[in-house]
């Protein structure tokens, strides 16, 4: 498994077994079949795919294992699923369909010693947590849950700083402003986290991101930060052929 700290990771959102975009987490279309354009961005020479059921923690169900086990046949890089999973039976269940890793969002907000248990019981590197985020103020980010649904309260630095006192596999982090516009990556948000919090952990941010200029100078800017994409994928506006000439 790649544990570079620089990858380009493939974020497929999910919706009644289908692959569907929108913008800030809002308008929701259907993109295609999760198999065939896993196959299609494997070819692309992605890192990872990141593979988020956008609506299981609000209906409590998880249509993930099913995909993931048809994905994982023929993609071996690794796979890291989010969305629905809310106990210790769901994460073997994924790890067992062929994920490499499962992430974290609105489960821990109602049941935060899963994170602990979780570590203990499957291994640091196999536990992500998943934060989406949105500005609602000057230089205050809060967190969302449920897809980006739901406000918490809880201001994302705070939130941060609360998990980061456990041992887990990394962290990622979707800008809700940014989500699905092709505007550019969110450098705001990335430049508040980074000047508020020491990062000794492996971070991934995305959320927006418009052409392959975009990757690169986000891969130059930070060299220890991963990103990822989505509709620069789904609408063409990243080649092939450029994508692999990035590496």
């Amino acid at each position: 498994m790649k544990t570079n700290l620089n990858r380009v990771i493939c974020r497929l959102d999910i919706k009644n077994e289908y692959v569907i975009k929108g913008i800030n987490f809002e308008g929701l279309r259907k993109i295609g079949n999760p198999n065939e354009l896993a196959k299609k961005y494997n070819d692309y020479n992605v890192d990872e795919f990141f593979i988020y059921d956008v609506v299981a923690s609000l209906y409590g169900r998880n249509q993930l294992f099913n995909i993931v086990k048809n994905i994982s046949k023929n993609i071996f890089i690794p796979i890291c699923i989010s969305g629905g999973i809310r106990n210790l039976k769901d994460i073997e269940y994924a790890l067992k369909s062929g994920a490499d890793k499962v992430a974290f969002n609105s489960v821990l907000f109602n049941n935060f010693s899963i994170l602990k248990n979780s570590c203990k019981n499957f291994g640091v590197s196999n536990i992500v947590i998943n934060i989406e985020t949105k500005k609602i103020g000057k230089n205050y980010w809060e967190v969302y849950i449920n897809g980006g649904r739901d406000k918490t309260g809880i201001e994302l630095i705070n939130w941060i700083k609360k998990i980061t006192d456990y041992h887990f596999g990394e962290i990622i982090i979707s800008s809700i402003d940014h989500d699905g516009t092709m505007k550019g990556f969110d450098y705001e948000l990335i430049d508040y986290i980074l000047s508020k919090i020491k990062i000794n952990f492996p971070l991934i941010i995305g959320g927006g991101c418009k052409n392959l200029n975009d990757i690169k100078n986000f891969k130059k800017k930070y060299s220890l930060i991963s990103c990822f994409v989505g509709s620069a994928l789904h609408y063409n506006k990243i080649k092939k052929k450029d994508l692999q000439k990035l590496k």
